[in-house]
């Protein structure tokens, strides 16, 4: 019978740092019937990928001295809070082994590497240290070596230490294991930071509702509830569902979610997001989706799958550290040998001050030892996906956040992007009012009559600009101004009438009323340039007579002029607008958000080909769209991004773009290139602080003057500074916002 290739998904527990994720990594790979594996230290989920069998794999683990859970019993819901250094420490056994071999090895530091001075009791007591820390070090040593013939870096320091030995350094063979013991256990606190980032977002939607049945309230937990339930939610506490608002105002907190800054006022009818934090009233909520499809949960799993997809400098580091440490043992060896053999130099140490190339070679040993290199470039990416969540921001990966910042120029779809994708009413002008005319809709009675008569009449229409004339009119309390039209007659392309109180009522199109009701030039000559501005001019009359205009048009997002001008100030070269609308509605549309490279009248294919276009003009493009109509675009550009990611409508979106913004500000867009480049800028520091260091202490070593306490020193000196230089960016805030 042919096997059965699949995936099976675990959560290893006892790893410190990406060095022990690749070596569990490289041991599961040998695997016969495994196709492909990838462990991800920081989510700590394996994917493995063939026809080998679950318990072959967690088999394989246990004998590289971790553990494999299935995924779906790994973890709880709701992540413990972050331990403090202290208390993380002191949970391992590893290290109070390494504390108490700190302790015995004290003596040796103080007095024989600061005074010189040779005592027995202090060589024995830096023996029983080197064999309390160096212990677990060795065995995973010898497990790497004898499961899946790899030589790692726990091989690297044993091999070290116990040359070491072999020469009489006894002080020096402790320090160097208790320091890297010391050292790893550090490393491992700081991934345990950084995995907790993401992990706490799991915190922000409770686990327990105040359910409405039968006029009783009762506290459930959130798994229990079921689309339709109705939800109590008290003022400041935090959501727990997705939901509708079926009675109660209030605003709501939804930073966590989208990361607008402002709170939201919420009504019946609006959407709630679980996670957010309501505001000052009492709400009654509808559930809308179940727990484990809310919002949140589709952000924390998307964000969990992002931290495993590796950042291309993050693959080229993991594919160098493959045959980097084979290749510095062979390095060392010749180090050692080679001068005594040539040039006749000193293989033992000539003298206690004097170090011979035996030592020098078992020194770059340790010099040699690539953590910090390793954990440079996931623990910067893990920080900037966890920051950009944070800010509304889901970014797919460390591919992605590497292409963002490369970024050079950017496209916009207009409809639903630069717009808000739906008509509004924005200019109502009645005949014989000096209001704002063009610009905006009046407080005068005759603009309120022009409105409520259009409101009467389109009230039961399903069209488009119907729902924009009686959003305008409701907004101003005129719903219950005039009685519903009778004998409602719908004229498609050109309008509707109706009898309002006995009187014939006529909303229609200029065309329409250039062949049926008179008027003036000057009003007909404002139709048309509402037309040539990109807005849709709707004539009102009474009996015959014209009364008035209401134009409506797609609004431009209020965000969306702020973010062209900031995209301009982080010198984004080229920012254009791509759209298949008329070329005069897109330029009016263009001038407005401050847009000058516009490309209109484009069918999908055309989107396609200004994106090329614009790639090899500037570099790198950002196309941003709504993630469905926009999707050859999306799929062209170096980076898509979609917009509204926290909206039911635009759920695809969270599934297929490179970045979502969770809202419809388009200024989340600007903070995320910022963040990106920030992010870049973290890994080529971090990357040149691992290189730079080795090699001045690899100088040093060479020419005889450091010793493999003070490389072992440096090297955990190195780790733990690009571990907290990467995790400065977890407190990275878009300060132009707030």
């Amino acid at each position: 019978m042919a096997s059965v290739e699949r995936e099976l998904t675990f959560k290893i527990q006892g790893m410190d740092c990406a060095g022990c994720a690749r070596t569990v990594e490289s041991g599961v790979a040998q695997l016969p019937g495994v196709e492909s594996c990838e462990l991800n230290a920081t989510t700590e989920r394996l994917r493995v990928r063939g026809s080998v069998a679950a318990a072959v794999v967690a088999e394989r683990v246990r004998a590289l001295g971790y553990e494999a859970l299935a995924a779906e019993t790994a973890a709880p819901s709701a992540p413990a809070p972050a331990p403090s250094l202290i208390s993380f420490l002191w949970g391992r056994g590893e290290t109070r082994l390494a504390l108490l071999g700190a302790l015995l090895v004290l003596p040796g530091a103080v007095l024989h590497e600061i005074f010189g001075w040779e005592l027995l009791w202090v060589d024995l007591l830096a023996l029983v240290a080197l064999v309390v820390a160096g212990l677990p070090v060795a065995r995973a040593a010898w497990r790497s070596l004898t499961v899946s013939r790899e030589l790692t870096i726990n091989g690297l320091m044993t091999i070290a230490a116990v040359g070491a030995v072999v020469i009489g350094a006894y002080v020096e063979a402790g320090m160097v294991m208790v320091l890297f013991a010391i050292g790893e256990a550090l490393e491992g606190y700081s991934t345990s930071r950084a995995r907790h980032a993401i992990r706490s977002l799991m915190a922000l939607a409770p686990e327990t509702a105040a359910r409405l049945l039968g006029g009783r309230e009762e506290r459930v937990p959130v798994a229990a509830l079921a689309v339709g339930d109705v939800i109590l939610v008290r003022p400041g506490e935090r959501i727990a569902m997705d939901g509708t608002v079926l009675a109660g105002l209030s605003s709501v907190n939804q930073a966590p979610i989208t990361g607008e800054s402002r709170p939201v006022d919420k009504a019946p009818g609006a959407e709630l997001f679980a996670g957010s934090i309501n505001g000052e009233g009492a709400l009654e909520v509808a559930v809308s989706r179940p727990a484990s499809d809310s919002t949140i949960s589709r952000m924390i799993r998307l964000v969990q799958e992002a931290q495993e997809r590796r950042a291309p400098a993050q693959r080229m580091v993991d594919q160098f550290a493959r045959w980097y440490t084979p290749a510095v043992v062979v390095i060392a060896l010749l180090t050692a040998v080679l001068p005594s053999l040539l040039f006749g130099q000193p293989f033992w140490n000539p003298t206690p001050d004097e170090f011979g190339w035996l030592y020098r070679g078992l020194a770059l040993l340790v010099v040699a030892c690539p953590c910090a290199l390793v954990i440079s470039t996931p623990v910067s990416v893990i920080s900037a996906l966890s920051a950009a969540a944070r800010g509304g921001v889901l970014i797919k990966g460390g591919a992605a956040l590497e292409a963002l910042g490369r970024v050079r120029a950017v496209a916009f779809d207009k409809t639903g992007t630069l717009t808000a994708g739906r008509p509004a009413v924005v200019a109502v002008r009645p005949v014989g009012c000096d209001g704002p005319g063009d610009g905006g809709v009046g407080h005068c009675a005759a603009c309120d009559e022009v409105l409520a008569l259009a409101y009467a009449v389109e009230r039961r229409s399903e069209h488009p600009l119907a729902f924009a004339i009686m959003a305008a009119a409701e907004a101003r309390g005129l719903a219950g101004a005039l009685p519903a039209a009778e004998q409602v007659v719908a004229l498609p392309g050109r309008g509707v009438s109706g009898l309002v109180g006995g009187r014939h009522v006529s909303v229609g199109s200029h065309r329409h009323f250039d062949e049926t009701v008179p008027h003036t030039v000057a009003d007909c000559g404002a139709a048309e340039r509402d037309a040539g501005k990109g807005r849709t001019p709707l004539l009102v009359s009474v009996d015959g007579r014209y009364v008035g205009t209401i134009s409506v048009a797609d609004a431009v997002r209020p965000s969306s002029r702020a973010a062209v001008a900031r995209l301009r100030s982080l010198g984004v070269r080229a920012v254009a607008m791509l759209t298949g609308d008329h070329r005069d509605t897109a330029r009016a549309i263009a001038a407005e958000v401050g847009v000058d490279d516009v490309r209109a009248e484009l069918l999908p294919e055309g989107k396609v080909a200004a994106v090329a276009t614009l790639e090899r003009t500037f570099g790198p493009v950002a196309m941003v769209g709504d993630g469905i109509n926009d999707a050859p675009a999306l799929a062209t550009a170096a980076v898509g991004v979609a917009i509204g990611g926290a909206h039911g409508g635009t759920t695809q979106a969270m599934e297929t773009a490179d970045v979502t913004l969770m809202s419809d500000d388009l200024r989340r867009l600007p903070f995320a290139l910022r963040l990106s480049r920030a992010a870049l800028r973290t890994i080529g520091i971090n990357v040149a602080l691992s290189i730079g260091i080795k090699l001045l202490f690899l100088v040093a070593v060479l020419l005889g003057y450091g010793t493999m306490w003070m490389a072992v020193l440096a090297d955990m000196g190195t780790s733990l500074l690009v571990t907290l230089y990467g995790l400065r960016l977890l407190r990275f805030r878009d300060a132009e916002a707030e």
